[in-house]
């Protein structure tokens, strides 16, 4: 079985899905690997690198996708829109492809890969159980941007981090406001941390109040209902308007006193709920800054516009939409790492293995044998 590694074609995107380092456990399993030129050039990863580990270089996109068997890609269908369309045209009935295709967001696309006869798995859908860690791209991904979005907020914020006591007088630390206390949440707030910011955090699921505290913050509670808050995978389950309402209101006084806020509160295949409004983001201290990392998807503040920085009154709102994309060598070794374990959990001694009793490849398998065959994602398309 031949395994292709594509160069990127999505505007912005310099990961790779394989780095050199990789290629020899895929050898290893009996796989042949091939990657297009220049592939890993962004990343920093040159096509000799890929050599000295014994991986073929081909030289034109449509040469790899017409011998390889299996694909791997960072982005793909509805992942990578404003390209997909040229990408599957290329693509032939049986080949298998593994990559972040945001199938409950852009449905559609995933049924052209269908259309095509693709078998396609989906990383966004890696189950959130423990044997299945070792693949889980989103959360690595989600460490990357967590990590990110403290740098760019404090490369944009007037003041300085840490607390600094100076013959000229005592500086105080930046304080700094995290919502959401999943993978990137935890992140920002450990990095936060290191750069002696004085951090709160907020998550609509009392139960991270632990995991808050464990890397150095201060768990902000609510007097809000969130018994019914936390859904499946251990993700934050969409709540009511009024009850965005309410948090938001309590949530100002939060904001009131922040020099950063951080928002990630993201639910899978839906718009990013509404958190900030503009009236509480207006009541922060002139100078602060806001970093939206739930900006692709319709953002957690009122004021945000995807990919863009917006100033109003005094406060900075930056919307990032592909912060692990600024940090392309590590997040192409992290994000390599967990698509090859997955690819070695589905393909063995050369055939692919569709168990429809195994829970990783049940959940992660979208398209097979020119059909939708992923529950969620066939329910909107029917809807």
């Amino acid at each position: 079985m031949i395994v292709g590694i594509p160069k990127e074609q999505c505007p912005g995107e310099q990961r790779v899905a394989l780095v050199p380092a990789d290629g020899p456990a895929l050898a290893r399993s009996g796989l042949e690997v091939l990657v297009e030129s220049h592939a890993g050039a962004a990343a920093g990863y040159p096509d000799a690198l890929y050599e000295q580990k014994g991986i073929q270089v081909v030289g034109s996109r449509e040469t790899l996708v017409d011998r390889a068997d299996v694909l791997l890609q960072v982005r793909a269908a509805g992942a990578a829109p404003q390209t997909t369309e040229a990408e599957i045209a290329q693509m032939r009935t049986g080949q298998v492809l593994l990559a972040f295709l945001e199938p409950l967001w852009h449905p559609s696309l995933v049924q052209a890969l269908a259309g095509q006869g693709v078998t396609a798995f989906s990383m966004e859908l890696i189950p959130r159980i423990s044997r299945a860690q070792s693949m889980d791209a989103l959360s690595a991904m989600a460490n990357i941007a967590g990590y990110k979005a403290v740098l760019l907020a404090m490369n944009v914020l007037p003041r300085m981090g840490p607390m600094l006591m100076t013959a000229a007088g005592t500086i105080h630390p930046a304080r700094v406001f995290v919502v959401g206390a999943g993978v990137a949440g935890l992140q920002a707030i450990a990095t936060a941390k290191r750069l002696g910011a004085k951090v709160e955090a907020y998550d609509v699921r009392p139960v991270v109040k632990e995991q808050v505290e464990s890397v150095g913050a201060r768990f902000v509670e609510l007097p809000l209902e969130t018994r019914d808050s936390e859904g499946e995978g251990g993700y934050a389950r969409a709540m009511d308007e009024e009850f965005y309402r309410r948090q938001g209101e309590l949530m100002a006084e939060v904001l009131s006193h922040s020099d950063v806020v951080i928002t990630t509160a993201a639910i899978p295949g839906r718009p990013s709920p509404r958190i900030l409004t503009r009236e509480a983001v207006l009541r922060m201290p002139p100078g602060s800054v806001v970093v939206d990392l739930a900006a692709e998807r319709g953002g957690n503040c009122e004021l945000t516009r995807p990919d863009e920085t917006v100033v109003e009154q005094g406060v900075t709102i930056l919307g990032p939409t592909n912060l692990a994309a600024t940090v392309p060598y590590h997040a192409s070794q992290m994000y390599s790492r967990t698509i090859t374990t997955l690819l070695r959990y589905v393909v063995q001694d050369g055939a692919l293995r569709v168990a429809p009793d195994d829970e990783i490849i049940r959940e992660t398998l979208v398209t097979h044998k020119g059909q939708v065959v992923h529950a969620k994602v066939r329910a909107l398309l029917d809807g």
